[in-house]
């Protein structure tokens, strides 16, 4: 995906009344860092932000930042704060700047392709642990998705990290973390039943004296 832009303006006041203000105008606070660079309170215009992340998706995306209508500044959308009641409102934004020559660090998407062989005819369950998965690369090569094929997995098996190729990448996590697997389907095995079950409720019968006994009593 080729970078997408984004207009910014700084920002001096900060603190969480000056981001509620800012909020009430139709603003979003954000800060940019990165490649050395002090952090740099900025503002941003909510649809603008919508309309970005409606682009991006889950995806990490070049971002073309223009501070104050200076020349843009290349970046990734490092951490979107939300409403915690209301998701679709975002709060806060914070990105990261790069620099073209500079590897960085990036999680990007992991997508499954195909249908399991233990799924399709073993009647396994598919288990998929790492749905980010971390690289190393320059900023160039940033990947929209590793797509991972999971077809040929039978019950029982799995995919590691170190099995993946990323073009122009490192797989940042341990060779041995499971990126996806596929699962014996659980079986409820329902409980045996009691020597007190299996006999049936006791009937507790009365005798004459009994009988009589309560008759006494009524």
């Amino acid at each position: 995906m080729d970078a997408v832009t984004l207009d910014a303006a700084t920002r001096s006041n900060i603190g969480k009344g000056a981001a509620r203000a800012l909020r009430r105008d139709g603003k979003i606070p954000a800060v940019i860092y990165g490649h050395g660079r002090d952090p740099q309170a900025l503002e941003l215009d909510q649809r603008a932000v919508g309309r970005l992340l409606d682009v991006i998706g889950g995806e990490t995306v070049l971002i073309d930042v223009a501070i104050d209508g200076a020349a843009p500044v290349q970046a990734i959308v490092r951490e979107v704060q939300r409403n915690p009641v209301r998701r679709a409102d975002v709060i806060h934004l914070d990105l990261y700047a790069v620099v073209a020559g500079e590897p960085i660090l990036v999680d990007v998407p992991v997508h499954l392709v195909g249908t399991a062989e233990g799924v399709r005819n073993q009647g396994g369950v598919l288990d998929h642990h790492v749905h980010r998965l971390t690289i190393k690369c320059l900023p160039r090569h940033i990947p929209e998705r590793v797509d991972v094929d999971v077809s040929k997995l039978h019950v029982g098996q799995a995919i590691h990290a170190g099995e993946l190729t990323v073009p122009n990448a490192e797989v940042m996590h341990d060779a041995d973390v499971s990126i996806v697997g596929v699962l014996a389907a659980r079986v409820e095995v329902a409980p045996e039943p009691t020597a007190e079950a299996a006999e049936g409720p006791e009937v507790i019968k009365k005798g004459k004296a009994d009988e009589a006994e309560a008759d006494d009593e009524a």
